[in-house]
């Protein structure tokens, strides 16, 4: 496998490792996610909202279903089980040429599984749920249905 953008996702996603998600992430990436009503950006910001979704979906259920890859960008369709609830969801990365992570939107269906993930977001984001690998700070941030905000 070559060492692209979306070869270096797999491995952080397989570790939950927050410093390769920092060195994939640009300095001005943009994160959508599926229960904020505003796009969230930042490197620091889409790292701590990423990271809490690792810890969140990426049981041993989680697995990559279908991948559609072009030059820049890519959509990554995925399956995970929650409480008994199947979780089907679509990553959208887009990277620049030097294969940093410049948007990353994220969708979510069908409504149980997106009401679970918001609440179980929410607590990862209010550090109630611990991070079992990461390497990350606390998770410590606003709430997921806040205000948009640029600097972290």
């Amino acid at each position: 496998m070559s060492n692209t953008p979306l070869t270096a996702w797999h491995q952080i996603v397989g570790a939950r490792d927050a410093r390769g998600l920092d060195a994939l992430l640009a300095d001005s990436v943009v994160f959508h996610s599926p229960v904020m009503h505003a796009p969230q950006a930042g490197k620091a910001l889409t790292a701590r909202y990423l990271l809490a979704a690792m810890d969140t979906l990426c049981n041993p259920s989680f697995r990559y279903v279908r991948e559609i890859v072009g030059e820049h960008e890519a959509a990554l369709e995925f399956e995970s089980d929650i409480e008994g609830i199947r979780v089907n969801g679509v990553d959208l990365i887009a990277w620049n040429a030097a294969g940093q992570v410049v948007d990353f939107k994220v969708m979510l269906r069908p409504l149980k599984a997106v009401n679970l993930v918001h609440q179980r977001m929410a607590a990862a984001l209010q550090g109630a749920v611990p991070a079992p690998s990461s390497t990350a700070p606390p998770l410590a941030s606003p709430a997921l249905d806040g205000p948009s905000h640029d600097t972290p």
